[in-house]
């Protein structure tokens, strides 16, 4: 299934899936790509066309956040 990238989306980036070493399969899994002027853009692989942008300072707090566990308890049995 091939699908177009909304407009305002730059059509060329280069997706980089965050899925588990050694995984083939479709996922889902999350994608991300980095844009022109510190735009990062993320997707999910089942829904390729639904694409949320964010800089690069958000997306970097955001992951330094979830490397000291700041969303743990989004997820059931983590403590």
């Amino acid at each position: 299934m091939t699908t177009t990238p909304p407009p305002d989306i730059p059509p060329n980036l280069d997706w980089i899936r965050a899925a588990p070493e050694g995984e083939e399969g479709p996922g889902p899994w999350i994608e991300i790509a980095y844009g022109h002027d510190d735009a990062v853009y993320l997707r999910e692989t089942s829904a390729p066309e639904n694409v949320v942008t964010t800089t690069q300072a958000k997306w970097d707090a955001f992951v330094l956040g979830v490397q000291a566990g700041e969303f743990d308890h989004f997820v059931e049995g983590v403590e």
